[in-house]
């Protein structure tokens, strides 16, 4: 069966427009309640959104369905992604739900989908959902003594922020240190603050007022100007920029200087392995990582490991060799010590314990490599497959001849949005600008 709901990170898509509509959400609380319904206890669902208006919908049609089959729903409200991992393993429940559309504008949302071991579900469990939902719902409904209850749980923010204050050292506080943290209006603004200023920051909050539609906008780790702006304007010793469901994380250095995720990998494993805590000799980077960032790696006898883009690739990759380290250059960073997803607070606190320990600025402690130049364009489509088009394909073949192994290009689509990403790398600033747009102008050529 070919997947039409699930894509490469759960369900995702405009808001009231398939497949973000109440009734997918309905059929898929109906489908992956029946599937995660083992054993003769009260099963349990748990249910965190970020802060886009569409999320009371979507939320509404999940209870509905996931009651339906007799499974309890608990509610914890607008949370972080990495929080309702964490929750669902600690309370023993038998599946997790994500209502957002993370980096996205308030007018997308999605659905990610976490098992009892906190981790995302695989493709198969997802393509069992979807064929679950589209044909096989007439049957699995409760009797009516057996249907499920829906609670809120007041203290799933509390209970979060404890969890990412363990995960920094216990020697060591942030008294001293200004933060600006942008939380991008979205899921982790109330817990955010609270973590930095319960160790110790003076906090200057933005990105702090949702109203369901500023979600991501002009703010947080997408639109890292807000923070490096306020960062000057304040003049804070750091800066932390989340994205709406805070799993990804960008910052920047006393001076404005952003941090992106392949830095954040470098100076984590520098630290790591000097203590001995990393594992797999070192770390997890996407196809996307800066070439700079592997060539470091290497002069500390360490690796670099390459996986597909997507936080679910990166995982895979940790565990088949052993890492407990990885990432992507977005900021999606993976702590495995820590966490079953990418958590953009707690890379956040282990870049700042570095900082700390070491007691140099920023700008100092935390730019391990000057990157190699890489240029990165996305081109918005609607339909069909401009990558199959014999023009593209035969653009792209001619422009890694031009760069004769200088450099590399990378085109791919994503798997959130409809859009190609064009990346583009190498020592020759212009070849690489040059052969960028001219892949992009015949990806837009092949669009008309």
């Amino acid at each position: 069966m070919t997947r039409k709901m699930f894509g490469t990170d759960g369900i995702r898509g405009l808001a009231n427009t398939y497949p973000m509509t109440p009734e997918v959400a309905l059929k898929v609380g109906m489908a992956a309640g029946r599937i995660f319904t083992r054993g003769d206890h009260r099963h349990r669902v748990v249910i965190g959104k970020d802060t886009r208006l569409s999320g009371y919908m979507i939320e509404s049609a999940l209870v509905a369905g996931f009651t339906s089959v007799g499974m309890d729903v608990f509610q914890f409200g607008p949370l972080p992604t990495p929080a309702v991992a964490m929750l669902t393993r600690s309370l023993r429940a038998d599946l997790g739900v994500m209502i957002s559309a993370s980096h996205n504008a308030f007018h997308d949302n999605g659905i990610k989908l976490f098992g009892p071991d906190g981790q995302k579900l695989s493709d198969d469990r997802e393509a069992e959902i979807e064929r679950l939902a589209h044909n096989g719902l007439d049957e699995g409904l409760a009797p009516a003594t057996q249907i499920g209850r829906a609670r809120r749980i007041d203290d799933a923010q509390a209970r979060y922020i404890e969890f990412v204050k363990r995960t920094f050292p216990k020697q060591l506080r942030l008294d001293g240190l200004r933060i600006v943290v942008d939380c991008a209006h979205g899921a982790a603004y109330r817990v955010a603050p609270s973590v930095l200023w319960e160790l110790g920051a003076d906090v200057i909050a933005v990105g702090v007022e949702p109203n369901g539609t500023n979600i991501n906008l002009d703010c947080g780790s997408t639109s890292p100007d807000m923070m490096i702006a306020k960062v000057r304007e304040t003049r804070a010793d750091f800066g932390i920029a989340l994205d709406g469901d805070a799993d990804r994380v960008l910052m920047c250095d006393e001076k404005g200087r952003v941090i992106d995720g392949d830095q954040i990998l470098a100076l984590i494993a520098r630290a790591w392995s000097r203590e001995g805590t990393l594992k797999g000799g070192g770390v997890v980077g996407t196809v996307m990582s800066n070439i700079a960032l592997e060539r470091y790696l290497g002069g500390l006898n360490l690796k670099l490991s390459r996986a597909s883009v997507g936080d679910r690739y990166v995982i895979e990759k940790m565990r088949e060799g052993d890492f407990n380290v990885g990432g992507e250059q977005s900021g999606h960073i993976i702590f495995s010590d820590f966490s079953t997803t990418g958590d953009g607070l707690v890379a956040a606190l282990q870049v700042l314990a570095v900082v700390a320990e070491e007691g140099r600025p920023a700008s100092e402690a935390a730019h391990v490599f000057d990157p190699a130049p890489q240029i990165l364009e996305n081109v918005r489509f609607r339909d069909g497959t401009p990558l199959a088009d014999e023009k593209v394909k035969a653009r792209i073949k001619d422009c890694e001849t031009r760069l004769n192994g200088s450099g590399r290009v990378l085109v791919r689509k994503s798997g959130t949005e409809p859009v190609i990403r064009v990346m583009g790398e190498g020592e020759d600033l212009k070849l690489v600008r040059e052969v960028v747009s001219d892949i992009v102008a015949a990806i837009r050529q092949a669009t008309v």
